[in-house]
């Protein structure tokens, strides 16, 4: 398995979840996990999603993430779950 943390933050709009899943659906990547709020208009999405079965490769899917959140006025960002772990230990 190939877990990534995706990371979605900006101002709400309608649609930034069903834009982002699609795109993932699209490139058959699998989320595992999903966690969303919304604090005083900002939207806040964390994700762990499988790479293993994506027809992209990594860079691929980073580059292309960027581009749709600058399409929907969002940060979209995503790392490699090692990556993201040893960035946040304590």
């Amino acid at each position: 398995m190939k877990k990534c943390v995706i990371t979605v933050v900006g101002k709400d709009t309608v649609g930034i979840i069903a834009k982002v899943c699609t795109y993932l659906a699209e490139t058959k990547i699998n989320i595992l996990d999903i966690s969303q709020t919304i604090v005083s208009g900002y939207f806040n999405m964390m994700m762990i999603v499988d790479l293993s079965g994506s027809n992209k490769n990594y860079d691929e899917v980073i580059e292309s993430l960027d581009k749709l959140g600058t399409e929907i006025g969002v940060s979209i960002k995503c790392q490699r779950e090692e990556i993201f772990d040893m960035m946040h230990r304590i």
